[in-house]
Formats: structure tokens, C-alpha cells, sequence
């Protein structure tokens, strides 16, 4: 895939970005150079290749899918100035 001046033109107004004429060739040979090398990891054969989720491997700790109240609704308004059963009680600020 190639890019002409004109796709440059419209990826420039697109990202909102102002690009002079003279800056438009330079960044048309950036975006060509970007997109082969795109083209070049597509031809990679990852057949074989387990995805990942980290560049490291891990083993994540899995709990139980259980709805609860969670249980510390006391712990959660400790801290609150006003307090009403286990909600925060704020000012009005809309009228």
C-alpha cells in the first residue's frame, strides 16, 4: 500500500494536525515506511504462537463468580462527615 500526497493532505485534517506543503513529502516517505513495515510483520507465520496477555507469563488468580453485597458497607462510610444507613449524605447541589 502506497500513500500519495493527497492521502497525507487528509490524514493531516483528520488527526487536526497542520502540515505545510513542504512537510508533506517528508511525511508521505514516513507513512510509505510505516505501512511496509505493517506489511512485513503481516507475513510473519504465528501459526504456532500461543496469544498473550503480558510479555511475561502469568497465571492469574481466578475467584468464585458470586454476587454478594460485598459486606463493609460500614468500613466504606467510616470516614464520612454525615452518614445515613450506609449512605453518604451530600449537599444539594442542583435546584
Amino acid at each position: 500500500m502506497s500513500v500519495d500526497a493527497q492521502t497525507v493532505r487528509r490524514i493531516a485534517h483528520l488527526a487536526r494536525i497542520a502540515v505545510s506543503e513542504e512537510d508533506v513529502a517528508p511525511l508521505q516517505g514516513e507513512l510509505n515506511a510505516i505501512l511496509a513495515f505493517v506489511e512485513q510483520l503481516g507475513a510473519v507465520d504465528v501459526a504456532n504462537v500461543e496469544p498473550m496477555t503480558s510479555v511475561t507469563p502469568m497465571a492469574m488468580k481466578k475467584r468464585a463468580d458470586v454476587v454478594t453485597d460485598g459486606g463493609r458497607a460500614q468500613e466504606v462510610v467510616a470516614n464520612a462527615p454525615e452518614t445515613e444507613d450506609h449512605y453518604f449524605i451530600v449537599p444539594k447541589v442542583v435546584e
